[in-house]
C-alpha cells in the first residue's frame, strides 16, 4: 500500500494555495482534513490532522458532524452539483444555518439567510429562486454563502472559481477575501491558477503525487522557485515580455496515485533526475525563511538553472 506524507500549518487569518496539475492529490488533501474521502482508492493510515489541539483524525463521527460546516468548511469546484436543483436557495442556506444551530428559529434563519446572501451580493428577492435560475456566478456566491454561514474558522476552497469566466472570478475572489479577512477566516485555497495565489494567498505548498513538495510563503515560491515541479510549472506559463513561439510543458503525465514511482515521485519526469533520484526517502531542505523543498539535488539544479539562465541573456 502506497503512502504520502503531508505537513504545513495554517493560523486564523492566513490563506494558503495547493498548486499542482489535476490528479496530483490536491483535493484529496482538503478532503483528508473533513474526513470525506472516498470509501475506495484512500485513506487515512496515520499521523494528526490537528484543529485548535484536538485531533480530527481519531474523534467519533458524531463529533466530526459538528465540526462539518459549523467550524470547518468546504466550497466545491462545481456549485451545479454543490447546490440540490429541486430546493429553494432560502432553504439550502437556512438548512446549513439550522443545523448547527438546533435552538434558532425558522424565522431568524431566514433572517440570517437573507443576511449572509447579501453579504456575497445576492438580493434578498431571490431567496425563494432554485438554482437553475442563477447564472454561474451567482450560483457560486450562493454556495460561498453557504461556505461561510456558520463563520468557519477554516474554509477550504476547491477551485471555487474554475468554472466561472475571469471578469466574474475577480469578483468572487474579491469577495471571499474581503469576507475572510473581516471574519478572520483561515482559508486552504485549491487551485491551478498562479495568477488567483499571487493576488489572494500568504503561503504556497506545491503538490505532487500527494506530497507537498515545495512550501513557503507566495514570494519564496514564486520568485525563487526551487523544485524542478514547481519550476515546470512557472515555465509553462506564458510570458508576454518574452517572444516565445510555443510555451514549455512538462514532459510526460501524472502517475497514477495507485502506481507512483519510488523514490523522488517526479524523477520519470524530471531532466535533472540521477540514479539517487530514483530509490529512499527524499530529504526536505531548507532554504531559508519559510521556504522549504523536497529534493536530492536543489544545489546542483539551482547552478545548471543559473547557468542555463545566462546562456538565455542576449
Amino acid at each position: 500500500m502506497l503512502q504520502n506524507h503531508v505537513l504545513f500549518a495554517l493560523r486564523r487569518g492566513e490563506s494558503m494555495a495547493l498548486v499542482g496539475e489535476s490528479g496530483c492529490g490536491k483535493s484529496t488533501i482538503a478532503k483528508a482534513i473533513l474526513r470525506i474521502l472516498p470509501d475506495y482508492g484512500a485513506r487515512i493510515t496515520g499521523g494528526k490532522i490537528l484543529f485548535d489541539g484536538e485531533d480530527l483524525v481519531t474523534i467519533p463521527e458524531k463529533e466530526m458532524d459538528k465540526i462539518r460546516g459549523k467550524r470547518i468548511s468546504m466550497v466545491f469546484q462545481d456549485p451545479m452539483t454543490a447546490l440540490n436543483p429541486v430546493k429553494k436557495i432560502v432553504t439550502q442556506v437556512s438548512g446549513v444555518i439550522r443545523l448547527h444551530h438546533p435552538g434558532m428559529s425558522r424565522k431568524e434563519s431566514v433572517q440570517e439567510t437573507i443576511r449572509m446572501l447579501g453579504s456575497v451580493g445576492i438580493n434578498p428577492n431571490r431567496i425563494n429562486d432554485y438554482p437553475y435560475q442563477f447564472s454561474g456566478g451567482m450560483q457560486q456566491r450562493v454556495v460561498i454563502a453557504i461556505g461561510l454561514a456558520c463563520n468557519p474558522e477554516l474554509l477550504l476552497a476547491d477551485e471555487p472559481t474554475t468554472a466561472l469566466d475571469v471578469t466574474i472570478q475577480s469578483q468572487v475572489l474579491d469577495m471571499m477575501m474581503d469576507l475572510i479577512h473581516e471574519r478572520n477566516t483561515a482559508m486552504l485555497l485549491i487551485t491551478h491558477n498562479f495568477g488567483i495565489v499571487a493576488e489572494t494567498c500568504d503561503y504556497v505548498g506545491v503538490v505532487y503525487g500527494g506530497e507537498i513538495v515545495e512550501y513557503g510563503t507566495k514570494r519564496e515560491v514564486l520568485k525563487s522557485p526551487a523544485h524542478p515541479y514547481t519550476m515546470g510549472l512557472l515555465d509553462a506559463i506564458p510570458d508576454v515580455a518574452k517572444d516565445s513561439d510555443r510555451l514549455q510543458p512538462i514532459p510526460g503525465i501524472m502517475p497514477e496515485p495507485s502506481n507512483l514511482p519510488a523514490g523522488c515521485k517526479f524523477h520519470t519526469r524530471c531532466k535533472y533526475a540521477t540514479e539517487v533520484c530514483m530509490s529512499g526517502d527524499v530529504p526536505v531542505v531548507g532554504l531559508g525563511g519559510q521556504h522549504i523543498c523536497q529534493c536530492h539535488r536543489i544545489k546542483e539544479i539551482q547552478a545548471e538553472r543559473k547557468r542555463e539562465e545566462e546562456v538565455e541573456k542576449p
